[in-house]
């Protein structure tokens, strides 16, 4: 069952592919990657996410630790907060991934929560000022370039990489509110959006994304990610609405999808006519089976979900 307003089945997007991802959460021991990633890589999952929420597991490792136990499976990093890093790590790092394993890792940085950006006395005065600095320092970076910058928080002086990517490596923000979402289309390579979202809430995005988009004068295209809370099985709906409640969004309508493959192809779909090229289901924290989790995805509900839009 879904447990949002009902709405009528949208068509899917006709001019890009719609992926299907799983987020591996950081509630679980690190330890408990590695079965899971490799099912992944068995099962055909088109990606696999991975989160740096303080202060639970590093994003860069995990992934990295993620590529080499796999052979095909892309590997997202959603996100790294960009108050943490110093820009010329967080490229060595996109960089040293991307030749290692071709392809395979997407990057995405974004705000990080202020509070935790408190705690380790990391905030910045200015968030949107600082995304901005670092992902046109990361881009360029990335695309070899020698830079020299004097920003108010990003300071370089002549750093280039000596091993720079062989290939372009695309960079996502992570937004939700008005002005990063169009930051996003003006900056960024492609925009992660949380669970937070419901199909309105994408329509919301590209329209903003694509205004800034048209405003830096860029065409080509621009990759929207989207998490979808998901609960199947038994106790899957009690999973859910606890989920929903913890986080406050217990009265949005349109957020989140609980049942079998039929009732998750559907909300999937939604969110694909809505805009997002890329839907990564979002287990509760309490999910009993992370792999048969990852296997649900893979085998019940991508076949349900067309490649082809």
């Amino acid at each position: 069952m879904v447990i949002a307003l009902p709405l009528p089945v949208l068509p899917t997007r006709k001019d890009a592919m719609t992926a299907l991802g799983a987020v591996f959460r950081p509630q679980l021991p690190p330890e408990r990657l590695r079965a899971v990633a490799r099912l992944a890589d068995d099962v055909g999952l088109d990606e696999l996410w991975l989160w740096e929420d303080c202060f639970l597991e590093g994003g860069v490792s995990t992934a990295a630790a993620a590529l080499a136990w796999t052979e095909r499976l892309r590997v997202g990093i959603g996100l790294l907060p960009v108050p943490l890093r110093n820009v010329a790590v967080t490229a060595m790092e996109a960089a040293s991934l991307e030749r290692m394993f071709p392809g395979r890792a997407v990057l995405t940085v974004g705000h990080g929560v202020q509070d935790w950006m408190g705690q380790v006395g990391a905030r910045a005065a200015s968030p949107l000022g600082l995304l901005g600095e670092h992902l046109d320092a990361l881009r360029a970076l990335l695309r070899g370039e020698r830079l020299s910058v004097r920003g108010r928080y990003v300071r370089l002086d002549e750093v280039a990489l000596d091993w720079p990517p062989e290939h372009p490596v695309e960079v996502l923000a992570g937004a939700t509110g008005p002005r990063t979402l169009r930051l996003s289309g003006e900056k960024a390579d492609g925009t992660l959006l949380t669970a937070a979202t419901p199909v309105d809430g994408v329509r919301r995005a590209r329209r903003l994304v694509e205004e800034g988009r048209r405003a830096a004068g860029r065409d080509g295209r621009h990759r929207i990610v989207v998490y979808l809370l998901t609960a199947t099985g038994a106790g899957a709906d009690a999973r859910l609405r606890a989920e929903l409640t913890a986080q406050g969004l217990e009265s949005v309508p349109d957020v989140g999808v609980a049942g079998d493959a039929g009732a998750v192809a559907e909300a999937v779909r939604r969110l694909a006519g809505a805009g997002a090229d890329t839907v990564v289901l979002q287990p509760t924290a309490d999910e009993p089976d992370p792999e048969g989790f990852v296997r649900f995805t893979a085998t019940e509900v991508r076949p349900l979900v067309p490649t082809e839009t």
